[in-house]
């Protein structure tokens, strides 16, 4: 069934992914993660939903292009070999195809997310 052409984002309404995404590796203290994926579209190349985690460092490898809305926490992003960023509430960007480096979680949180899968 095709998706409608205007679909709203729920508020964490389908069951989480509660393990570690592919590319994601614990580097640091005892991180968890939830993902809720709440929109796939139709031709399988986007997905979109929610994503919370506990503090502590990931080191991550992306192999997708991911939009980020951060709702709520503190998380300082480092690339590999690059300068660190301090990313909260508020705050939205991009991560491109190929980064690489750490995500240490300050403070717990919680971010709308929209991965560009193909």
């Amino acid at each position: 069934m095709a998706n409608p052409l205007f679909s709203k984002i729920g508020n964490k309404t389908v069951t989480p992914i509660e393990t570690d995404l592919d590319g994601w590796k614990k580097v640091e203290g005892h991180p968890t993660m939830k993902t809720w994926i709440e929109y796939t579209s139709d031709d399988k190349s986007m997905i979109s939903g929610w994503w919370e985690a506990t503090p502590g460092t990931y080191h991550a490898s992306y192999e997708s292009w991911e939009f980020v809305h951060l709702i709520e926490g503190q998380i300082t992003i480092t690339p590999d070999g690059g300068s660190p960023q301090q990313v909260g509430p508020g705050d939205a960007f991009m991560v491109e195809k190929g980064f690489k480096g750490t995500w240490k979680i300050q403070q717990k949180a919680l971010k709308h997310f929209a991965i560009k899968l193909q």
